[in-house]
């Protein structure tokens, strides 16, 4: 019995959808155009980027196909820059922006890239929940009329966008 127990929660823990019910991930997703920093203009928060600004995201292609994820932040009430990397793979084929991301090991959440305008300059990311959201530029600042949309689109997925926090980029590392 504990087998089966067992069995099923690996199950959860693997096969469960990865994307929330409403959102849609990119099609025509360009891989290569998505590479390179990004930063973090929003996000909900979360205990690995609690009291963290100047948060940026890097990403860049691993000698097996993965893409490599450096994740850097600077911590204001520890006063001290942290990092993560980690690893993602596609969860189907590489043309939809729908990821898997790891930063332990074989445990994976999902990471989908909902809206993105052409020039790849600006990126809606949703979790495997709604509990995880983020915006995305290429420079420390969104124009109001793309952050707009994007929040608009969220609520429409279900997101609590009020709950959102907007990100600081005010130091160099």
């Amino acid at each position: 019995m504990k087998t089966i127990g067992l069995a099923l929660l690996v199950i959860g823990l693997f096969g469960c959808a990865s994307i929330p019910k409403k959102a849609e991930a990119v099609k025509q997703f360009d891989a290569e155009k998505y590479l390179g920093k990004w930063y973090e203009i929003a996000r909900f928060d979360f205990r690995f980027e609690k009291n963290l600004n100047n948060t940026t995201a890097e990403y860049s292609i691993m000698d097996n196909g993965k893409i490599k994820v450096l994740n850097k932040g600077y911590n204001y009430v520890e006063k001290k820059w942290t990092s993560a990397e980690g690893k993602a793979k596609f969860v189907n084929e590489p043309q939809t922006a729908m990821l898997k991301v790891s930063f332990f090991g074989p445990f994976y959440s999902g990471y989908n890239v909902i809206a993105l305008d052409d020039e790849y300059k600006y990126a809606l990311v949703a979790g495997e929940s709604l509990k995880y959201l983020w915006i995305l530029s290429r420079t420390p600042t969104i124009p109001d009329e793309i952050k707009e949309k994007y929040l608009q689109k969220a609520q429409e997925i279900g997101y609590e966008t009020e709950d959102m926090i907007w990100v600081e980029h005010d130091a160099n590392d």
